[in-house]
């Protein structure tokens, strides 16, 4: 399969938040989302804006990093938000469950690099960079499989 890529830029925290809540009503169990960037670079309050669209009243979202994995339940299916960051081994995303969650959740993944031959190939990249101002972001969608063609590129 081809990858296709497209580059995104947000203005500040708020459109970048705006873009996952659109992004999130796209979702279905099975849909991962790979969110790979520095320390810093938005990936973290991209998942939460994402995911607190999807609830049906709003409550607190903590970063999974030590945690590893957040789970949180919605109407259209049940979300996991890992951070893989402290992982050194994929039989430690293994143990997690996380493998499983791919086909039966919404998966938000940081630090997917982490995941090596586990990466499922029908998921969607986003990579953040610092954008021209401090709260300005750039971010690269890559993906393979043609389901996230029309949903990335309606931005």
């Amino acid at each position: 399969m081809t990858k296709l890529t497209r580059s995104l830029c947000f203005s500040d925290a708020e459109q970048t938040g705006i873009y996952a809540a659109r992004l999130a009503r796209h979702l279905r169990s099975g849909d991962v989302i790979l969110l790979s960037g520095d320390v810093g670079a938005g990936k973290t309050h991209f998942a939460r804006s994402l995911i607190q669209s999807l609830l049906a009243e709003p409550e607190d979202i903590p970063s999974p990093t030590f945690t590893l994995v957040q789970t949180y339940e919605t109407a259209e299916a049940e979300i996991w938000h890992a951070d893989l960051y402290r992982l050194t081994s994929v039989q430690e995303v293994e143990e997690l469950g996380l493998i499983d969650a791919f086909a039966t959740a919404i998966c938000l993944v940081e630090w997917p690099d982490r995941l090596g031959a586990l990466t499922p190939p029908s998921a969607l990249s986003l990579g953040f960079k610092p954008g021209q101002s401090p709260d300005a972001r750039s971010v690269l969608a890559t993906w393979q499989d043609p389901r996230w063609t029309e949903t990335v590129t309606a931005w």
